[in-house]
């Protein structure tokens, strides 16, 4: 996940940026960059590095006495172009004057980049950032706000951009749609940045930016335009975080912010791999077209809520591609005799890309001959190098222990690979993998939508309820199967609930037995081809006097008169409500443990990543 750090004002300010990137290290990055602009000579000063900030600072090496009072810095996570020094950020126009530094995604950027070149505009980078430089010279009169008001209604997607301008050199003007920017207010100075920590050394003074303003801003001021107009009434607001609050962005835990960043985790892991015509893009696989329609037989080995990102990666693989898929755990695989070999395809599951068990299952493949990809969300990490390609998640880094935008990150990642899948194979028809890919794109926002509404909170109070229960019983069928074992891992992993999880055609095998009056079952009962079966299920368990806790499809009234508590998910295909009902049981998990007084941060006895057998 991107950062953003600005600042113009009476200090030289080289290392008031570079101390700011350093405080939005935790949002993770794979390149760092940043410009500075002397007022004196106009002299601007770009350096930009692959890798962490202590090899952004070993590039820019001293000092040397810079008395710029403007500059710009950035940390990348990347979504569109690899990772390289020229797709680092900052930016600029072909002539150097315009430089720019963004985080989002501009969707319609083939089509703003192949318009530029169509003038004889030559790009330096393969990033969908850098038309906005290009498009802000193409604009430039004199007045970089009014440049940059021109050109914010071509760009598509969302994003927060902050522009400069070398006959500027006292101004920064930036601009946001649906990603965070938030201005700091200090004594003679501005601050602009993706989130507090950045400059609250410096100041706690706020100014908030609302979508599609843009904002111009100097050392003793700042003026605001929406649209044409200017905005007059913005109040300067004081936040009184310490630096750790800051970093959760206002929330109370890294997990409650993390669970409310899966909108963007999504967008950015879908980026510019889904093409207008429902095509997908993943050229880092280390397999071309052909050779990867060749493939018949898929292994997923992965563990805890990688595994279950898994399970739903087969549902998805076998019904849109027709390709048979096993997904094992993988402390268990590299132990059996393996049977994957050449011509085989096998995904390893691993959001910090160290997990000792995936790491081993997947050199015990590679040494059989199958072609191995890691699905992973670290850049550079050991499975990256053991593996023959690569499938990442971009969903910038995750400090909670119970993982949340990761684990759907996966989910959306794995859902591409399906897709391209389903049309080399010829499972899917091109007008049928333009319709899954529409409603891949629709995911990101229902999540958006779901987490803003109240249903969280109505998540959270029935949650509470439950607080003083013994013990959970999770079901589910089809795709809800694995949607259950994730919820109930959240719970236990949270919460040190006793939970089980099981399909729910199995109930009547043994797990009944652990029902009396009262018992909480938890039952995934979205919208889909089992949902009479899932209705059934739970007569059976309420017969047995059973409190049942559905999670269901906005909308689905039915579901009422079975349930004693609803949690609602948002509506999406039945394949893709894998992503979505896991939101309210990640809620639920959350809320009762609250609720009971926990650290759902740091829960006792777990690690983010498991380096050891």
């Amino acid at each position: 996940m991107c950062g953003i750090i600005g600042y113009v004002g009476g200090r030289a300010c080289r290392e008031l940026i570079l101390s700011g990137l350093e405080r939005l290290e935790y949002r993770g990055y794979d390149s760092a960059g940043f410009a500075l602009l002397d007022e004196g000579d106009g002299v601007v000063e770009t350096v930009r590095a692959v890798g962490n900030l202590a090899r952004l600072r070993a590039a820019a090496g001293e000092d040397g006495g810079s008395d710029a009072r403007l500059g710009l810095g950035h940390t990348r996570w990347a979504t569109h172009g690899r990772v390289t020094t020229e797709n680092a950020h900052p930016h600029s126009s072909a002539d150097g004057a315009v430089m720019v530094v963004m985080n989002g995604i501009i969707e319609n950027y083939l089509e703003l980049r192949h318009e530029l070149q169509d003038e004889g505009v030559v790009f330096a980078s393969e990033t969908d950032t850098e038309v906005i430089p290009h498009l802000i010279a193409r604009e430039y009169d004199g007045d970089l706000a009014s440049a940059v008001r021109a050109v914010l209604p071509r760009l598509g997607g969302h994003f927060a951009f902050v522009a400069a301008h070398v006959d500027e050199p006292g101004r920064l003007v930036a601009s946001r749609r649906e990603c965070p920017l938030v201005l700091g207010v200090g004594d003679g100075e501005r601050f602009v940045a993706s989130a507090i920590p950045a400059f609250l050394r410096e100041t706690r003074d706020i100014v908030v930016i609302e979508d599609d303003e843009v904002v111009a801003i100097e050392a003793d001021g700042l003026t605001i335009w929406d649209g044409a107009e200017i905005v007059t009434d913005r109040a300067v607001q004081r936040v009184d975080w310490d630096e750790d609050a800051a970093e959760k962005g206002g929330y109370e835990t890294f997990m409650l912010k993390e669970i409310h960043e899966q909108p963007s985790a999504l967008w950015d892991t879908i980026g510019d791999r889904l093409k207008p015509d429902g095509s997908v893009d993943l050229p880092e696989l280390g397999l071309d077209d052909a050779a990867l329609a060749r493939v018949e037989r898929i292994h997923i080995v992965a563990c805890g809520t990688s595994y279950h990102a898994g399970l739903v990666g087969r549902y998805l693989i076998e019904d849109w591609a027709r390709v048979p898929v096993h997904c094992e755990v993988a402390s268990e695989y590299r132990y059996r005799t393996c049977l994957a070999g050449p011509g085989d395809l096998v995904i390893g599951i691993t959001q910090s890309g160290e997990t000792a068990d995936t790491l081993a299952a997947m050199r015990v493949a590679r040494e059989r001959g199958a072609h191995v990809v890691a699905l992973t969300n670290i850049m550079g990490s050991q499975a990256t190098r053991d593996a023959d390609g690569v499938l990442y998640t971009r969903a910038g880094l995750e400090i909670g222990v119970a993982a949340t935008k990761t684990h759907t990150a996966q989910v959306m990642a794995l859902s591409l690979l399906a897709l391209k899948l389903g049309r080399l194979k010829w499972a899917l028809t091109a007008g049928g993998a333009l319709d899954l890919a529409d409603e891949l794109r629709r995911i990101p926002d229902a999540v958006e939508a779901y987490l803003a509404s109240p249903a969280p909170a109505q998540v959270m109070e029935v949650a509470a309820s439950y607080a003083d229960r013994p013990f959970f019983l999770y079901l589910g069928r089809h795709v809800g199967v694995p949607v259950s074992f994730e919820g109930a891992l959240k719970l236990k992993e949270i919460s040190y609930i006793p939970t089980e999880a099981y399909p729910a055609g199995e109930m009547k095998h043994g797990p009944i037995a652990l029902l009396d009056e009262g018992s909480p079952v938890v039952v995934v009962a979205t919208d889909g081809h089992v949902f009479d079966k899932v209705v059934s299920n739970i007569q059976e368990v309420r017969a047995r006097g059973a409190r049942v806790i559905a999670v269901a499809t906005e909308g689905n009234s039915e579901i009422e008169r079975h349930a004693d508590d609803v949690l609602w998910a948002p509506r999406s295909p039945a394949l893709l409500s894998s992503i979505t009902a896991v939101l309210p049981l990640q809620i639920f998990a959350y809320g009762l443990a609250r609720a009971r007084g926990l650290n759902v941060d740091q829960p006792r006895n777990l690690a983010k990543t498991v380096t050891v057998e």
